[in-house]
C-alpha cells in the first residue's frame, strides 16, 4: 500500500526496473518519500484520491511523478491523458521514462502534457546518473505549481 504523502511517485510494473530506479533516487537523500504504483490504474487511484485511496482526496500531490509508458491495466499515455484532464492533477509534474526513441511516441507524450520525456539508458551507470539528474532537477531546482507545491515547499531548504 502506498503511503499517504509522497515526494516521488514511480509508476512502474517491472520489479527490476523499480529497484534500478529506486537506488539512485534514495541516494539523493533519505528524506525523500518515494512510493511505487505497479499499474496505471493504481497510479490514478492514488493521485486522484479514489478507490482504496479515497481518504487522499484533496491531499497534496507528489512533487514528481515518474511514469513508465508500458503498464498493465492502463498504459502510461492513458494515465497522462487522465492526469491532464483532471483539474486536481493537471499541473502535477510528470516525467515520462521511456526506452523508446520513437518520434511519434515522444510527440504523443508532449501533446498529452508530459513535462519531460527521458530516455532510459541501457548502461547502468548512465541510467543511474540520468535518474539522479532528473531527481535533483525536479526536487531541488524546479518550482512546482501551487497545486503540487506542498512537498516541494517543505523540501526546498534541504541541502544537496
Amino acid at each position: 500500500m502506498l503511503p499517504d504523502q509522497l515526494d516521488i511517485l514511480l509508476v512502474q510494473d517491472h520489479p527490476a526496473e523499480v529497484e534500478l530506479t529506486m537506488r539512485p533516487l534514495t541516494e539523493l537523500g533519505a528524506e525523500w518519500r518515494i512510493g511505487v504504483a505497479r499499474d496505471g490504474e493504481e497510479a490514478l487511484d492514488y493521485l486522484m484520491g479514489r478507490g482504496e485511496f479515497r481518504h487522499r482526496s484533496g491531499a497534496p500531490l507528489p512533487a514528481l511523478i515518474l511514469l513508465d509508458l508500458k503498464l498493465p491495466k492502463l498504459d502510461g499515455l492513458e494515465v497522462l491523458r487522465a492526469l491532464r484532464g483532471s483539474h486536481r492533477t493537471s499541473t502535477a509534474p510528470v516525467v515520462v521514462l521511456t526506452s523508446s526513441r520513437e518520434p511519434r511516441e515522444l510527440t504523443q507524450c508532449y501533446q498529452l502534457g508530459a513535462n519531460s520525456c527521458v530516455h532510459k539508458p541501457v548502461d547502468f551507470s548512465s541510467f543511474y546518473g540520468t535518474i539522479q539528474a532528473v531527481g535533483r532537477y525536479w526536487l531541488r531546482v524546479n518550482q512546482s505549481p501551487p497545486a503540487a507545491s506542498a512537498p516541494v515547499a517543505r523540501a526546498a531548504g534541504r541541502p544537496e
